[in-house]
């Protein structure tokens, strides 16, 4: 398959790359060269009531290898210490943790047993060390990391059982798109009003556990797809929590209400997608291509452009409306991304190479990027003061940090957040803070294997440039899928 654009590490010389990304919109740019310990990213902010030591954030990042429990495996803890070891000051989540066994999104994924709170306190403290250890080993001076855990339910996502067993999703309205990607799960009845209180109740359950294990806040998530990022779109569903606008947000903001007042000194963030857009699939040519039928936007999801479902809406106008209402309630930090990586990863995941479930970027995943960054700045305009965590940058690859510290020294985001980029090269951080020079070698390409993996059953890693994961039988089993998908 052809590309239409030059990705970033082809790029020998930060001028090349300045001209690509200044060519795509002159609104942004990139220093000439790195500042390293005297510059922007290296300089502290403090959030949640901590003193976070540098301005390097990293995103939550699932494994699909925690114990049928709901606790950590080996490889859960080992990742975990690595997002220490990157020297990051903000640890946004670590993973996204399910408040409920069957709010999970794949049968491994790490759950809060009500029937086991104080096993489940005991298997969080003991991440949260693996955190700190890292970061000890990192070599990055000043105060431990701000560490805090994504809390969650995969409603119309959720997959609790492992396979063949069909998947139980939890939908909260009818979808004229993604409800076809269901198949006989589908039919499925939307989670009731009194279903959708219980869960808030698990929430609240799951974010005590947190302050129990001595995490510094929790992230009620309302992004990418999930159960409270679904309301926030579902303008078709009945009742007091669907239609209009006050209605949408009822749910989130009752359990973030709920949450301050049974853990009032535990702090409270929200990773949101500012905008959707339609679900994308691949066309004839594999290229990315929105799937609309005849749905129209306010079908389709939270925050959709009337103009353009395809294209993220410029403004973020339902997302400004809503974010207000999180700092009425206590929300200390928005963590800002785009869409679903299950229905448009081109946007919530900039890549070159898709996973073997998607399709060929419709657009320069440059361009991508910059949608992420522009979000950013949008929210940050209309609330100066509110700390923000950015999305978007491991496709920069190594003019990351280029990019970085030229929004974060115009003030444009806070926190650089990385995920892929932390799963390769967990040490980006460290090195960029201390000036040293990237290792080439190391730098996430986006060849997308750490989705390519769960997608087929399979745990989520590095596969190309971790070598714990590239000595496993599931590297081979990636490459051969991927061979199979080229030959298409």
């Amino acid at each position: 398959m052809s590309r239409r654009y030059t990705p970033p590490g082809h790029h020998r010389s930060v001028e090349a790359f300045r001209e690509h990304l200044r060519g795509l919109d002159p609104a942004f740019d990139c220093g000439d060269e790195l500042l390293g310990p005297e510059g922007p990213l290296a300089k502290p902010l403090t959030v949640f009531g901590r003193n976070a030591g540098n301005r390097f954030a990293v995103h939550p990042m699932e494994g699909w290898d925690g114990n049928r429990d709901g606790s950590p495996s080996h490889l859960t803890r080992r990742r975990w210490r690595r997002f220490g070891l990157s020297g990051a000051k903000l640890i946004w989540g670590g993973e996204a943790v399910a408040v409920l066994p069957e709010g999970r999104a794949n049968p491994n994924q790490l759950f809060i047993d009500g029937e086991r709170l104080d096993d489940c306190v005991v298997w969080l403290e003991a991440l949260r060390r693996e955190v700190l250890a890292g970061h000890e080993e990192s070599g990055v001076a000043g105060h431990r990391p701000v560490v805090g855990l994504q809390l969650t339910h995969s409603g119309r996502l959720s997959r609790p059982d492992p396979p063949p067993a069909l998947p139980r999703p939890l939908r909260a309205q009818v979808h004229p798109v993604l409800d076809g990607r269901l198949g006989e799960a589908a039919n499925r009845p939307l989670v009731g009003d009194e279903q959708l209180e219980e869960i808030a109740d698990a929430y609240v359950r799951a974010a005590r556990c947190a302050e129990r294990a001595g995490y510094d806040f929790v992230d009620i998530k309302c992004c990418h797809g999930y159960l409270l990022h679904e309301l926030l779109g579902a303008h078709m569903r009945p009742g007091r929590y669907g239609g209009c606008f006050e209605n949408r947000v009822r749910l989130p903001l009752g359990i973030i209400a709920a949450v301050r007042t049974a853990c009032p000194d535990l702090g409270v963030g929200v990773r949101l997608s500012v905008g959707d857009v339609a679900p994308f699939g691949a066309d004839g040519a594999g290229v990315g291509v929105p799937e609309v039928e005849s749905a129209r936007p306010a079908e389709l999801g939270f925050g959709l452009n009337a103009a353009d479902v395809g294209l993220p809406e410029p403004t973020c106008s339902e997302a400004i409306r809503y974010i207000a209402l999180l700092i009425e309630a206590g929300v200390e930090v928005v963590n800002v991304t785009m869409g679903s990586p299950y229905s448009c990863p081109h946007l919530s995941r900039p890549f070159t190479y898709p996973a073997s479930d998607s399709y060929m970027p419709p657009e320069d995943p440059l361009r991508s990027v910059l949608r992420q960054l522009a979000a950013v700045r949008t929210v940050r305009a209309a609330f100066p003061r509110l700390p923000l965590v950015g999305t978007g940058y491991s496709y920069l690859q190594e003019w990351l940090p280029y990019v970085a510290e030229a929004e974060v020294g115009a003030g444009h985001v806070d926190f650089v957040g990385l995920g892929r980029m932390v799963l390769a090269y967990p040490r980006l951080p460290a090195d960029v803070l201390a000036g040293r020079p990237l290792e080439r070698k190391r730098i996430c390409r986006t060849f997308s294997d750490c989705t390519t993996g769960p997608r087929n059953n399979m745990v989520s890693g590095c596969y190309p440039l971790d070598e714990h994961y590239r000595r496993t039988p599931e590297f081979g089993r990636i490459r051969e899928i991927k061979k199979a998908a080229a030959s298409l």
